[in-house]
């Protein structure tokens, strides 16, 4: 399975690109799309679109995983970033790709194994997980945890069907059924 991960921004907007196989995960791509400061938001917004498109088009991707907005001090800070999540989401499903979302605090928990890990200690922990010779920048960093985290998620809840099922049990509507 192709996961592509994307870390939403403004200025910068990180993606990265692993494939999981069993349980090894393996690392295909990352960078950031890099929006030119200055101009107005449409058109920073439709370089993020196109810039999303563009890496689904050379990567191949067949699931996304998008960070979700976190609301900081500063409510227009988070509306911006809330647009460029959403150019991004746009370019995802107009791909026909189904779409995850984490929030920063599951990615660091599925990654450094706390939600208070620093940026520095993120990219060294995708480092190690994904093998790589040098760390990502923080930008890819964070959408490499993003698909990482998704890879964890996935083997959960195949833990738990499977530990269900051996009991006998499913899961209907949110609800147990025996």
């Amino acid at each position: 399975m192709r996961i592509l991960g994307i870390d939403p921004g403004l200025r910068l907007t990180g993606y990265g690109v692993i494939e999981r196989h069993g349980p090894l995960l393996t690392y295909v791509a990352s960078g950031t799309i890099r929006i030119p400061t200055g101009g107005e938001l449409p058109e920073r917004l439709r370089h993020i679109l196109d810039g999303i498109e563009e890496v689904i088009g050379t990567y191949r991707p067949e699931i996304a995983v998008i960070e979700k907005v976190f609301v900081n001090t500063n409510p227009q800070s988070t509306l911006l970033l809330g647009q460029a999540r959403g150019a991004a989401i746009c370019a995802l499903v107009l791909a026909n790709l189904p779409v995850s979302e984490y929030t920063a605090l599951q990615i660091k928990q599925a990654v450094a194994g706390h939600g208070r890990a620093q940026k520095s200690a993120m990219q060294e922990m995708v480092k190690r997980l994904l093998k790589l010779s040098g760390s990502p920048s923080p930008d890819s960093a964070d959408a490499l945890a993003a698909a990482i985290c998704h890879t964890s998620h996935i083997a959960m809840k195949a833990a738990a069907g499977g530990q269900l099922a051996r009991m006998g049990l499913k899961v209907r509507g949110g609800r147990l059924v025996g």
